[in-house]
């Protein structure tokens, strides 16, 4: 079993991308389900933001279908279109990745704090549909610890800001 991270960004893709991919709130239960399903994945989680869609997953060696290739499926996309700008994490770089999300350092406004709350939504859908497991229970567990560390112990989340907040600063300057 791995752990593996497919997905886009604020990063990778253009808003337009981004909004094909965008799993709301209401269809995550049935699209986690569907996600299950569709490629024998043994774990999975659905994060899909404003500036974010990804598939956390425990891969086991026999799985058949990648989860790259369910996004594709399930949204209906040309495969060409989204493979430019997909990115595909593994092991130790999707645990970095997944700390650097909860922290909020990945985030277009480092260090805003709703990215965290987010994530935990995400998490607890998952543990509700059934979809996680030890090895994704584990990484989450010790992402949000990592990311109450980095809050309290340092100066990220003393000024909290959103983009609209940073470009109407930018517009006063």
């Amino acid at each position: 079993m791995s752990i593996r991270i497919v997905g886009v960004s604020h990063k990778t893709a253009p808003i337009d991308v981004r909004e094909q991919l965008a799993v709301d709130a209401e269809r995550l239960p049935s699209a986690l389900q569907n996600l299950m399903a569709d490629t024998g994945l043994s774990e999975a989680l659905i994060l899909s933001t404003c500036n974010r869609t990804e598939l956390y997953c425990n891969l086991e060696p026999d799985t058949d279908r990648q989860p790259h290739e369910w996004l594709v499926r399930y949204n209906g996309l040309d495969p060409a279109v989204l493979e430019s700008h997909l990115y595909t994490l593994d092991e130790e770089h999707a645990v970095r990745h997944a700390l650097r999300v909860a922290c909020g350092l990945d985030s277009m406004v480092v260090g805003e704090p709703q990215i965290l709350g987010q994530l935990k939504q995400a998490y607890q859908t998952t543990v509700d549909q059934g979809t996680a497991g030890k090895i994704l229970n584990r990484l989450f567990q010790h992402s949000f610890y990592v990311a109450k560390q980095i809050r309290s112990q340092t100066a990220i989340g003393e000024n909290p800001v959103s983009v609209a907040f940073a470009a109407v600063k930018l517009g006063k300057q």
